[in-house]
């Protein structure tokens, strides 16, 4: 189907579409389609239908057309293959019992629809997947061993052709899990020709993101010289992703507005694409591509298969999840969104014109330990506020000698490159960033992460300490904080004691989630704020009722009661003053006995 942009819409659909046919049409046209091939002289000798065994037909002799014109104007779009895919004898027979053993083995969860065929049965293995030739060549060259868990599920699911609701904490392979699918899928479509749009598109984030991804899909087809991807992201020329786009290609990686951008003007199309990827999901409804991805979406060719993945599931993600895949498998790994027990975890409190201070003297020292016991620096990413917090403390730490740089969504794409080129290769061995890497950035040997400004939520804390302690690795995270910061503070200390207790929490994330954590923030603060101004004349002067009273007037009494009701943590901050409220059983008079006998069951758990 040809993508029409929104304000042309109103005049196209007066006009039948060309591509509105019945599935005996679409058979003709595929017939007429794969002819095209034969009577090109210079493709003639190949046989289409053998695309998965030699993907030289794909690409070669290209016709020369004056003015772009996709085929999909000129000649029938044909209907994607869905292979039958069957993993190895021995674990097509495993029986019920045996699969849920390796999954409890593997910790992964798997749900599907009730009136869903079961979940293919996971694989610890690659050749039990009964890949490519040239994927399993591929996997050799890159000396993969076995596949983590999350690949373990997904690939399997992603083969067999279903859609995939896939859910992993950062750094767990989730990458590999749809590109190695998705390149075996393309192996079974028709060539691709010049004018074609792609036969998969994956959508990410961010630009670093979408280049990560484009190296992952390149390492598993490096075997296949005319095998093309493109990356189509902003801030890079859009003259050679023009191109490269009207030459055609197999999978197109991209972000949400720059492909759109290539949609509407016509220097791509959606025609042929038959498998779906959106990567880290939440993180795009949250950097507000949602309408561009159901814009994407909504145009698809009907017979397609999709896979989301995300680090978390808020109710956005279910949503989309639930509109836009057809009886997809759920996949869940481990406990998602709870901080990783590989990381070793530090909270210091310092002044706010201290940190940079702090900071220096605490990598400084650093350096100096690794420098006497004769090796680098770990790689270490420093993660900051604003962008001019984030220029001023790499020209601080370069100030001091250590090989710093600066990542943030004010530079250049080729600086942005540049800095995680040098980072990645350890040519700089100090990442300064915003959150633009505190999510989807894969480098391998991260060991420390310093919070020298503490993020808003507890969700981007969990995705930036995650950039160290992958792939079972462990790793520190070290996090300056202050009075403002007191909310989320107890929220990790929580989370730490839990994790030492093993015990794992998960927590709520999404939009929705952290509006409710910013208002709860908003009342802890007005909270001690109340307290503080209370205590100005010191305890003894002041009537404990008096100084609860803030909190007992029938507005502020519903805001706290339920506040304390869904967030407990407020009660580490002010358990002194507490404990004395419920000594003079205030709340027994002036609050509901559920609620009393709530809070006495749960204070004993921080006295």
């Amino acid at each position: 189907m040809s993508y029409v942009p929104p304000h042309l819409r109103a005049a196209s659909a007066a006009a039948p579409s060309p591509h509105a046919l019945s599935s005996n049409t679409s058979r003709s046209n595929a017939r007429s389609y794969s002819e095209s091939f034969d009577n090109d002289p210079k493709i003639s000798s190949q046989n289409p239908n053998a695309a998965q065994s030699n993907f030289s037909s794909t690409t070669a002799g290209p016709r020369r057309v004056a003015n772009f014109t996709p085929h999909s104007r000129t000649a029938a779009v044909p209907d994607p293959v869905f292979e039958q895919w069957k993993p190895s004898e021995r674990v097509f027979r495993l029986k019920p019992e045996q699969i849920e053993e390796v999954r409890m083995r593997l910790n992964v969860d798997v749900a599907v629809a009730p009136d869903s065929q079961p979940a293919p049965a996971p694989i610890e293995t690659f050749t039990d997947m009964c890949l490519h030739d040239s994927i399993m060549k591929d996997i050799a060259f890159h000396e993969y061993t076995r596949p983590t868990p999350i690949q373990a599920q997904a690939m399997p699911v992603g083969l067999s052709g279903r859609d995939l609701l896939g859910c992993a904490e950062t750094g767990s392979g989730k990458t590999a899990a749809f590109a190695i699918p998705m390149i075996q899928h393309c192996f079974a479509q028709l060539p691709v020709r010049r004018g074609d749009g792609p036969l998969a598109l994956v959508l990410a984030p961010t630009r670093e993101l979408a280049q990560q991804i484009e190296k992952e899909v390149k390492a598993f087809s490096r075997s296949l010289d005319s095998f093309r991807t493109a990356i189509v992201v902003g801030g890079t020329n859009i003259a050679e992703q023009r191109s490269e786009l009207r030459a055609g290609v197999h999978i197109v990686v991209a972000t949400p507005g720059r492909f759109i951008d290539h949609l509407q003007q016509g220097n791509t199309s959606l025609s042929r694409i038959s498998f779906v990827v959106l990567d880290e999901a939440d993180r795009m409804l949250d950097m507000g591509f949602e309408p561009q991805i159901r814009e994407v979406m909504r145009n698809l060719p009907e017979n397609h298969q999709t896979l989301l993945f995300s680090a978390t599931m808020p109710i956005e993600i279910e949503a989309l999840a639930q509109e836009y895949l057809k009886k997809p498998v759920q996949v869940k790994v481990g406990k998602v969104s709870s901080p990783t027990a590989n990381v070793s975890q530090v909270l210091e409190k310092v002044p706010e014109n201290e940190k940079i201070d702090r900071l220096l003297s605490l990598l400084v020292e650093e350096a100096s330990q690794a420098e006497r016991s004769g090796r680098a620096l770990p790689l270490t990413i420093v993660f900051v506020e604003r962008k001019t917090r984030c220029d001023e403390v790499a020209e601080a730490l370069q100030a001091q000698g250590l090989h710093a740089v600066a990542l943030h969504g004010g530079r250049s794409q080729s600086e942005r490159e540049a800095a995680l080129r040098d980072f990645r290769n350890g040519s700089t061995n100090i990442l300064v960033a915003t959150d633009v890497a505190s999510r989807g950035l894969d480098v391998t040997g991260v060991a420390h992460v310093v919070n020298l400004d503490l993020p808003k939520t507890m969700e981007d804390y969990v995705h930036r300490i995650g950039r160290t302690g992958r792939a079972g690795s462990t790793g520190q995270a070290t996090s300056f904080y202050t009075d403002r910061d007191m909310f989320l503070v107890a929220h990790i200390r929580k989370a730490i004691a839990d994790a030492e207790s093993g015990n794992t929490v998960a927590y709520a994330t999404g939009k929705v989630a952290r509006r409710k954590e910013r208002e709860a923030a908003a009342a802890h603060r007005e909270a001690r704020l109340a307290l503080s101004k209370l205590s100005v004349n010191g305890p003894t002067s002041i009537n404990i009722e008096d100084k609860y009273r803030y909190m007992l007037t029938p507005t502020n009494m519903k805001r706290e009661v339920l506040f304390l009701e869904t967030n407990i943590l407020i009660l580490i901050t002010i358990k002194d003053d507490l404990r004395i409220l419920f000594d003079h059983r205030l709340f027994i008079s002036r609050c509901t006995g559920r609620y009393v006998g709530w809070a006495m069951e749960h204070l004993h758990v921080l006295f």
